[in-house]
């Protein structure tokens, strides 16, 4: 029996060793697991990673952080509205003759006299008309007292024997420059419409001689402008130009643009001439880069820290409530301050600031406790962000405590998107560094006249004819100094 007992203790002393071997096992696999499920996870809804990164046909895990508006589609009531009406004086009118005979019953109506007209109206555009030429004469004569030639002065912008003329030149820029479409199937969608034949050549050139007129007015006038707004949003993106990672950068608000091109270093930022000089609030996202610009208050977007968030809790839903708590406390404050900013409220009341700060703090004491002792991947991660929230609450919560900042860093990434649209327009590349620091430029302007209501055309035109729109003030609202 002792020999029996003794055989069953060591059977019982195996077996409890078994099962600590197999918990060890099951731990190192759970962390494996959530590792993994953290990489895989990672899409633009769930980290920085942009939308282009998600590839063809692949919607984001997570979803839109949008809520539904609760409004139908379509124009809204009250909206302006493009309803194709009839208009009283048409360009012209076709005559059409009621029959000679009923068709009933074979009564004649020649005398019949017309009881009413029902009119139909058909809106089409008439065939291009062929392209205008204009010759400018200049007179020479020959000074009878000195010999010296005398010439008449050509008009403003006449400077070859042979050129187009602007209205040309703005068609073709705004099909290569406005709305990024390649350089040879510009040429063909101008000669289709306009019946217009421009070489390649040209086309490919007007990104440059466009960029050398807005060098020396539009640019030092909008940077400027920028430093001297109370809020400013920056952002940047990479690009692949000459071979390289090149990355684009981008200063705005709401109504002015500035882009430029460079690394990703400090020295970079602060060669668009503009974040140096601030003063205000600067709305960014978490990078590094912007840390030494240190005589402006800083404000990080919150729709970054959500997808941050939303990472973390994904990866382990149970053993990270902490994550999913500070993202309802984001997202509390946001409510909380699009509803005083609605009804025209400075700032939050106090009692409204001290729920908020409690959320926050309950947030992280939850988050030291869910990561208390975990030694995974998915607990460093987790605890990297936790310090990430401890030491920038001031930053991350600016919005809330200045309701002039917005919640996103939004302005700046719609700013800086039609850069992946050309990007993909072209090949994936630009094939010089000069290219891609024209296209910022004449990027800059465009996006610029279009937040005051100027169309690319018109802007374009201007710039090719009398020089280059140049805004006056922060707003279209604000009067000229």
């Amino acid at each position: 029996m002792r020999a029996e007992l003794a055989a069953a203790r060591e059977r019982e002393a195996a077996k409890d060793a078994r099962i600590d071997a197999l918990l060890v096992q099951v731990g190192e696999l759970t962390a494996q697991v959530q590792a993994l499920v953290l990489k895989l996870s990672k899409d633009s809804s769930t980290s920085s990673k942009p939308p282009s990164s998600d590839g063809p046909g692949r919607r984001p895990r997570g979803g839109s952080s949008r809520t539904k508006s609760g409004r139908k589609p379509g124009k809204q009531p009250g909206g302006p509205g493009t309803t194709l009406r009839q208009v009283d004086q048409p360009t012209g009118r076709i005559h059409i003759p009621a029959p000679a005979a009923c068709t009933g019953c074979a009564t004649a109506l020649v005398e019949v006299p017309v009881r009413e007209v029902r009119r139909r109206q058909v809106f089409d555009l008439p065939e291009p008309a062929p392209i205008e030429t204009v010759e400018y004469a200049s007179e020479v004569k020959c000074c009878p007292g000195c010999g010296k030639k005398q010439m008449g002065s050509f008009p403003a912008g006449v400077d070859s024997a042979v050129q187009y003329g602007p209205g040309v030149t703005a068609k073709v820029a705004d099909a290569v420059l406005g709305h990024h479409i390649p350089v040879h199937r510009s040429t063909l969608l101008v000669m289709e419409l306009c019946g217009v034949q421009v070489s390649t050549g040209f086309a490919a050139g007007l990104r440059g001689r466009a960029a050398r007129l807005l060098e020396a007015g539009f640019l030092p006038a909008v940077r400027a402008l920028l430093a001297g707004a109370p809020v400013v949003h920056a952002d940047e993106t990479f690009t692949r130009t000459a071979g390289a990672t090149v990355f684009l950068h981008v200063a705005a608000t709401e109504h002015l643009t500035v882009i430029h091109s460079g690394n990703r270093s400090a020295a970079a930022i602060d060669a668009g001439d503009v974040l140096p000089h601030l003063s205000g609030t600067l709305v960014r996202d978490g990078y590094a880069g912007y840390s030494h610009l240190d005589q402006v208050l800083h404000a990080w977007c919150g729709a970054h820290l959500l997808r941050d968030l939303r990472g973390i809790h994904e990866a382990d839903r149970e053993g990270q409530l902490w994550a999913r708590a500070m993202a309802d406390t984001l997202l509390e404050a946001h409510r909380l301050a699009s509803a005083a900013r609605s009804v025209g409220r400075e700032a939050l009341a106090e009692d409204e600031l001290r729920v908020i700060h409690r959320l926050y703090a309950g947030a992280l004491a939850r988050a030291r406790q869910d990561n208390r002792a975990k030694n995974t991947e998915l607990a460093a991660h987790a605890n990297t962000l936790t310090r990430r929230f401890e030491e920038h609450r001031e930053v991350i919560l600016r919005f809330a405590t200045d309701l002039t900042v917005p919640f996103t860093n939004n302005q700046a990434e719609r700013d800086i998107r039609p850069a992946k649209v050309q990007q993909r327009s072209s090949g994936g590349c630009w094939r010089t560094l000069q290219g891609l620091a024209d296209f910022a430029i004449v990027q800059s302007y465009l996006s610029t006249a279009g937040k005051w209501g100027i169309n690319r055309y018109d802007a374009l035109k201007r710039l090719f004819t009398t020089g280059a729109w140049i805004p006056h003030a922060l707003t279209p609202d604000t009067p000229a100094a």
